[in-house]
């Protein structure tokens, strides 16, 4: 079996990742994204990427890009905080797409990976009916449902206004965020804009996906599943360089016996080799240039 070589895997994920792994953390400044254009391109470049850095989740992230590898600061004032605006700025802007997708967290994706994800969802093409099959099987929410049909019928919204229309208005905090999480992994609504409303003069304004993105759908139609779980584990090895299967079922939430189907082909497709880490346990695949 081949072994996997740490020196070209740091060297992949400094440019991936924007930043320096190993004793030099952190790339020079002007390495670093400075300009939405420069991460519109890094976005574009990944395929997807966190915005945030995710605690145990190796996947580049928008914040590292610009400020390097160190905590997400409590500081507003931190330089890093660009990227906040730089979010809120492209919300409704189709730049791309920004919703809580992976893990539910938030995540930016390329306009033309996300029909590989919306292909992979449980949406069929039907945006009035579609809830209601999840609702039926289970895996909605009474309150996601409530959501869902507010939007449905009144259009987009702020959080504030959503919550009356979905008559949520004295549900728990947690519950009401639970529902658009859910529904956002769901790729059913998303964040399109930013409303002064509420106590912090602060409000996501949510859509459904399909009247935001309304081509997507039958973007998604011509994908098949093989096809979505191999396009998107092959971006994901692209950003990585090298990982354990193990890890893909944590990141993308599948089946361990899909992630293995996906990369088995990756495998034959000779993108991915199974390899040795120096250093670590567990059965690897890497890029099949980074293994010696």
């Amino acid at each position: 079996m081949t072994s996997l070589s740490l020196e070209q895997l740091k060297t992949h994920r400094t440019r991936t990742f924007r930043y320096a792994q190993g004793d030099a953390f952190n790339l020079p400044p002007s390495k670093r994204l400075s300009t939405p254009a420069q991460a519109l391109k890094f976005v574009n470049e990944r395929g997807f990427v966190y915005f945030w850095p995710i605690k145990g989740i190796d996947l580049p992230s928008l914040w590292t890009a610009v400020a390097g590898n160190r905590p997400v600061a409590d500081a507003h004032d931190d330089p890093g905080h660009i990227t906040w605006r730089w979010k809120d700025n492209a919300l409704g802007k189709r730049i791309w797409y920004y919703a809580k997708i992976l893990r539910k967290k938030a995540t930016m994706i390329s306009l033309d990976v996300a029909p590989y994800f919306y292909a992979l969802s449980e949406n069929y093409g039907s945006p009035e009916e579609d809830y209601l099959v999840a609702y039926e099987e289970g895996r909605l929410p009474q309150s996601a449902k409530q959501i869902y049909e507010a939007l449905l019928k009144e259009g987009a919204l702020n959080t504030i206004d959503l919550r009356r229309a979905a008559k949520l208005a004295n549900a728990k905090e947690s519950e009401f965020n639970k529902a658009l999480e859910i529904l956002q992994a769901d790729f059913k609504i998303l964040p399109v804009g930013v409303s002064e409303a509420g106590a912090w003069k602060y409000s996501f304004i949510y859509e459904i996906v399909p009247r935001h993105y309304p081509d997507l759908p039958e973007q998604a139609r011509r994908i098949g599943e093989r096809e979505a779980r191999e396009k998107l584990l092959e971006l994901y090895f692209e950003s990585v360089g090298a990982a354990r299967a193990g890890d893909a079922v944590k990141l993308f939430g599948w089946k361990k016996e899909l992630v293995g189907r996906a990369i088995a082909g990756l495998v034959k497709k000779r993108i991915l080799v199974e390899c040795e880490h120096p250093k670590e346990k567990g059965e690897w695949f890497a890029l099949t240039r980074l293994c010696k």
